[in-house]
């Protein structure tokens, strides 16, 4: 795989080529480096490639890992969170890429009322209808923005996140990159001055990420591509 200074830079490489075949800018892009499974030492010598934002899946993982990179960088929860594990995310997190019911937001807004804390948060859309998947449908998506809006002083919502079904062939997975993209257009002119800043669109990992970001993507997460393959707990 190469070192993880060249294989971020091969990463740039393509999402600048991809923006660019998109009449976008690249600047518009930021890659979240996936660190499920990956050491300490590896995410300290990503930080020094200049990656700043740190995506983990896992609660348990996160906590070492946040502690022994100190400060400069961000970390983004993007797995599921389970309810009892909220005050943990609300303290490690800048970002949540996963909230998916009413229920979350509440307990996510409630730690982060009693930590003084206002917490960036994207709703994980269930675009592909997968039973095997987090997120709510398309359908239920407005609903729960509203609720975020309206009721959860302490929720920032930023955004939608999505996952698309894997595909040997990644152009198979743009129709669902397409759907995230215009439902987000959708609530961004619904909320009209509600939205605070851009409608983020966290789509696309290593196997599709160019895909994704020719569709719209603001968020790509970026695991294999940067640390290549490893081996995941069960």
């Amino acid at each position: 795989m190469g070192s993880i200074t060249d294989n971020y830079r091969r990463v740039w490489e393509r999402i600048e080529r991809a923006a660019e075949r998109s009449g976008r800018s690249a600047s518009e892009v930021t890659v979240i480096a996936v660190t499920k499974g990956v050491p300490v030492d590896r995410i300290r010598e990503a930080a020094e490639s200049g990656l700043r934002v740190f995506g983990e899946n896992y609660v348990q993982e996160a906590k070492a890992k946040v502690e022994a990179c100190g400060k400069g960088v961000s970390w983004h929860m993007i797995g599921h969170v389970q309810r009892n594990k909220a005050r943990q995310v609300v303290h490690l997190f800048e970002m949540i890429h996963t909230l998916d019911s009413r229920g979350l937001a509440e307990i996510l807004n409630r730690h982060a009322q009693e930590a003084g804390k206002s917490l960036r948060v994207l709703v994980q859309v269930n675009i592909s209808g997968e039973p095997s998947k987090f997120g709510v449908s398309p359908e239920e998506v407005m609903p729960l923005v509203e609720d975020i809006v309206g009721s959860r002083k302490c929720l920032c919502f930023c955004g939608l996140m999505t996952m698309a079904p894997f595909f040997a062939e990644p152009g198979l997975a743009r129709p669902y990159f397409q759907a995230l993209r215009r439902l987000g257009d959708s609530i961004a002119e619904s909320l009209g001055s509600e939205l605070s800043g851009r409608m983020e669109l966290s789509m696309g990992m290593s196997g599709d990420f160019e895909v994704a970001v020719e569709e719209g993507a603001t968020m790509v997460r970026i695991g294999t591509a940067l640390f290549g393959e490893r081996s995941y707990r069960k």
